[in-house]
């Protein structure tokens, strides 16, 4: 049976898609068309390019993650000068090693630029601070940036929508009419589960629609505890990711959602143990487990 999926955003915790992603396919359910933000589309990205979830573990596997981190190479000669590249280039690592992995993964199954994919087979979202706005792509090329969708990179654009703020460097894309450049970060800050790129009042439901979120259902959500300004910067960022989509995602979208609620791996938890990722996949395998059970698609 043919579905759509959407994967929120989670950083390294989006490894649990892996286990997720395996029950599902024992179920006989194939992804038509996919969306996500931040690790969500990196996920995304693979499975739109052909991967299953055993060829997507074996990625992970292989990768150790902390070597994804790649800050100026100044860094390595003056460690304080990290946190002048965090005041002048708004992030710490270049995110240029994570780029380069997913695109050297996705050529594997012949994906380099959106020309390769079917129409409308994969959605990026990302948040453009310079005009204020969340974008899709490759959708909003032609029409924000004057740039063919075609020929635009699909690791450029994964690697745009996992830019989380202040860790890695900005991404920038000059449009074709305004003189500044865009800056672009993580799709997370105005969306971090996009199941609207697929329930639009303009287009109607083909197919069913399977998301996959990283936390608890909006019902679910613990108060935070704010004690000083650090608790409330975290706070805001974090209320930032959720707010947007805790008022879109309604109780008749909840019912096609697989709430993952991650608690002992944190968003940037490069350093993470194998005990740690397999911890993970089995979480994801058991919530998508107890959902299937139910849902009828």
């Amino acid at each position: 049976m043919k579905i759509d999926g959407v994967f929120s955003g989670g950083g390294v915790k989006a490894i649990a898609f892996i286990g997720a992603l395996e029950v599902v396919e024992k179920k006989g359910y194939q992804f038509e068309r996919v969306a996500g933000t931040s690790a969500g589309a990196i996920m995304a990205s693979f499975i739109a390019a052909g991967y299953n979830s055993d060829e997507i573990q074996e990625l992970f596997e292989e990768l150790q993650l902390n070597k994804l981190l790649d800050p100026p190479k100044l860094v390595d000669w003056l460690p304080f000068t990290k946190w002048l590249s965090l005041y002048f280039r708004m992030g710490i690592y270049k995110g240029k090693k994570l780029e380069d992995w997913i695109e050297q993964k996705l050529s594997q199954k012949g994906i380099r630029t959106f020309s390769d994919l079917p129409k409308d087979r994969l959605k990026v979202i990302v948040s453009d601070l310079t005009l204020g706005r969340l974008v899709v792509l490759p959708d909003d090329l032609k029409r924000l940036y004057g740039l063919k969708p075609r020929d635009f990179s699909v690791a450029r654009a994964v690697r745009m929508s996992a830019g989380l703020p202040y860790f890695f460097i900005p991404e920038k894309i000059q449009g074709e009419k305004e003189r500044q450049k865009s800056i672009i970060v993580d799709g997370g800050l105005l969306s971090n589960f996009p199941v609207w790129v697929f329930t639009s009042d303009l287009e109607r439901r083909k197919r069913p629609i399977l998301g996959m979120k990283l936390s608890n259902s909006a019902d679910n959500i613990p108060p935070r505890v704010i004690k000083n300004a650090i608790d409330m910067f975290q706070a805001l960022f974090i209320t930032m990711k959720q707010a947007h989509d805790a008022r879109y995602v309604s109780k008749s979208d909840a019912v096609d959602i697989i709430f993952i609620p991650v608690e002992k791996v944190g968003t940037t938890d490069f350093d993470m143990s194998e005990e740690d990722r397999e911890g993970l996949i089995k979480l994801g395998r058991g919530h998508a487990e107890e959902f299937l059970k139910k849902w009828r698609g």
